[in-house]
């Protein structure tokens, strides 16, 4: 059985799929299978996933006749998993060559840990552009305030994934499946950890914030609004609430000017070494 299942969904990732697998299958951490299902894509991202299936035997094809949503089929690949620990991968990033080897170690050493991830290199088209880290405190104000792992960093054990039920599958997690997997963690009583290293690099627009759709904020807004009575958040954090809905009401020009802010400071510490390569 191998130590590590990762999962992937795709759709339409045919531009950057190839680089995405690639950065998995030249892991310094070899006993893992990769699980990737495609999600109805209408470009050539079957084909690409086919290709890649027939020269590396630890990749597991899987194919959605209609287009299901990440969640729904993250549990699909995970549903079939063999891994002890299940690792998140998105098929427009790259991960860094020794991320599993680390995130392996840190799972290893820390057995009340159910949930591990890390920091990202921002880069876009352009290049890169800046530097994200996460929260390193678990505990459920900071779960509640802000999505508390980027979720192509995680690696997560599988009994206790399964535990939570996995991803949820509704209206109000069709584009915040991670946070709502985030607080069930915490709901459940598990911990989780985000490791002091750059694990992977995430191909994110500089504008990519402005582009989400505003019944998508409201959507998360009602998910807020049940996980802050699931966890009993005390009453001063309840502008979080709101939070997606503000920053959808924010003019784009000064959001634009807080996110370049916030992260482009940051860049100067970014090798080169893998978007010299691309």
């Amino acid at each position: 059985m191998p130590k590590v299942s990762v999962v992937m969904g795709v759709y339409n990732g045919e531009k950057y799929l190839s680089e995405a697998i690639e950065s998995i299958l030249n892991q310094t951490f070899t006993d893992f299978e990769f699980i990737i299902c495609d999600d109805g894509s209408s470009d050539r991202s079957v084909q690409i996933i086919e290709n890649y299936a027939n020269q590396d035997n630890r990749i597991v094809f899987l194919k959605n006749n209609v287009n299901r949503g990440l969640a729904a089929t993250l549990n699909r690949c995970i549903e079939i998993s063999k891994g002890e620990y299940i690792a998140r991968m998105d098929c427009d990033d790259l991960s860094l060559r020794d991320r599993f080897e680390k995130q392996v170690r840190y799972l290893d050493r820390h057995k009340e840990i159910a949930i591990v991830g890390g920091a990202v290199y921002l880069f876009d088209e352009k290049g890169k552009y800046g530097l994200r880290r996460s929260k390193s405190k678990f505990n459920k104000v900071e779960v509640f305030k802000n999505s508390f792992f980027i979720h192509p960093t995680v690696m997560m054990r599988k009994s206790m994934l399964l535990s939570v039920n996995g991803y949820t599958v509704s209206k109000y997690t069709y584009r915040t499946e991670d946070y709502d997997l985030w607080c069930k963690f915490c709901y459940f009583g598990f911990q989780g950890a985000n490791i002091d290293e750059v694990l992977l690099y995430y191909r994110e627009d500089r504008d990519a914030y402005l582009k989400k759709k505003f019944r998508y904020r409201i959507d998360e807004m009602y998910l807020r609004i049940e996980w802050y009575k699931k966890l009993e958040i005390p009453k001063y954090y309840l502008p979080y609430i709101i939070k997606p809905i503000v920053a959808g009401l924010i003019p784009k020009r000064i959001m634009r000017i807080y996110h370049r802010k916030k992260y482009s400071n940051k860049v100067g510490s970014i090798p080169n070494i893998v978007l010299d390569n691309m």
